[in-house]
């Protein structure tokens, strides 16, 4: 499988970023599955960084791309095009109320940079919260409020970087009872308000916490979360780089619990893989910035490729019915993980919504340990036999995989990567 000659290339040729490179050249990719070099198909159970809905190389995507390519690419970024406005009309028409005004960017750091910096002039404030396990990008003013990983070593991050717990269920922070959910946030609100300068900005969240192991925030959290920031004059934004555009079954993760953000952010998923994010807000808002010179100028701001490349994705989402899709083939692959989890000891937990699901491995069910080992050997397992999946095992954080296949996914190819998923367990475990 190891592509000696090709890896030694990158190994003299690329600056290391964080992530483990695969031993391995990738060629080209399909639907479902990308190949290397040597001819292996390999189920993408990832949809590449957690962003390709529609699966890889979509014949609609592909052509839009091309048809655009020779029309309109790139333009000045004084210049407005027909995909940009209409992108930003229809994304006020999938969302609430509330979410009217939309700037185009490339990436989820991006986009959330922009919402942090909108959030401060607005409230005139300057701390931004957010939890101890979240990940919103590697920029500035984003990376100051991830807290996943990547604090150590750099210094100072933004002045006003505040942090509470998430809750999670399977590991509560009180013993193994622990405490409802509610107590938990009002208790980091009053912790919050003891550090606070009384320049509370916004709280920046994931409503499902993905890097931070796939944590579903509970039911109505979201609506409490809200009424803390609206009574202490603080803006709330919601990161739906992974949870948007039907991969949780639902439009928007937030919808499940009836609340609208003040920013919304939208990447990976809005571009279905290619490099587009939004950041989208009310009227009043976007009024009140732009009146105060809000200024966020980017190279790539509004440009009508991507643009156009999004208002596609929105099209097929409606006429595929990816929406209920998530739901149908998210329940059947949590059902067949639960059914793994009867059979392997090592698997102390399978949750999530839809088609982002997390399976969390533990040396045994009893201590909950975390076991990297065990994890990262059946991530090496299931590669060598045709399954890419994703396990997040950073400092501080348990080994969990997380689980997101396009939504396009066939039950056969789910079927598939149970199969593997369990002969990987039975290999390592025994």
């Amino acid at each position: 499988m190891t592509d000696t000659a090709f890896q030694q290339r990158a190994d003299d040729a690329l600056i290391r970023y964080g992530a483990r490179f695969m031993p391995m050249e990738i060629v080209r990719a399909s639907g479902t599955c990308v190949y290397d070099s040597a001819g292996r198909e390999i189920l993408d159970f990832t949809s590449g960084q957690m962003s390709s809905v529609l699966g890889h190389s979509h014949p609609d995507i592909v052509a839009t791309i091309s048809e655009t390519a020779g029309t309109l690419d790139h333009l000045y970024s004084g210049m407005l095009s027909e995909p940009v406005v209409a992108l930003a009309e229809r994304l006020a028409a999938v969302t609430p109320e509330g979410l009217d005004r939309t700037m185009l960017l490339s990436t989820g750091g991006e986009s959330n940079e922009a919402a942090v910096k909108m959030a401060k002039l607005y409230t005139g404030g300057y701390e931004v919260v957010g939890f101890n396990s979240s990940w919103h990008g590697m920029t500035g003013g984003a990376a100051a409020a991830t807290y996943a990983a990547g604090r150590k070593g750099y210094g100072p991050t933004m002045p006003g970087s505040l942090s509470i717990p998430a809750p999670n269920p399977y590991r509560p922070r009180f013993g193994a009872d622990g405490i409802d959910w509610r107590a938990e946030l009002d208790d980091a609100f009053y912790q919050i308000d003891r550090q606070s300068t009384g320049n509370l900005a916004a709280f920046i969240a994931e409503p499902i916490l993905s890097t931070g192991g796939v944590v579903d925030l509970p039911e109505g959290y979201l609506r409490a979360l809200k009424d803390h920031c609206a009574a202490r004059g603080m803006l709330l934004i919601l990161d739906e780089a992974q949870t948007g555009l039907g991969r949780t079954g639902m439009m928007f993760a937030f919808e499940r619990d009836g609340v609208t953000p003040d920013i919304l952010t939208l990447s990976k998923t809005l571009g279905a893989g290619l490099p587009l994010s939004a950041v989208m807000t009310s009227r009043e808002i976007e009024e009140t910035c732009h009146a105060r010179g809000f200024l966020f100028y980017t190279t790539h701001v509004s440009d009508p490729l991507p643009a156009a490349v999004g208002l596609k994705v929105l099209d097929i989402v409606a006429r595929d019915n990816l929406c209920e899709r998530a739901q149908r083939m998210g329940a059947l692959l949590q059902g067949g993980l639960r059914d793994l989890m009867q059979r392997h000891h090592a698997i102390g937990d399978v949750r999530g919504r839809g088609l982002l699901l997390g399976v969390e491995i533990v040396a045994d069910r009893a201590s909950k340990v975390p076991s990297p080992e065990i994890g990262n050997a059946v991530t090496a397992y299931c590669m060598e036999h045709g399954l890419s999946m994703n396990i997040v095992s950073l400092p501080e954080l348990a080994s969990v995989f997380r689980i997101a296949p396009p939504l396009t996914v066939s039950e056969d190819e789910i079927a598939r990567a149970l199969e593997i998923f369990d002969a990987a367990f039975t290999s390592v475990c025994g």
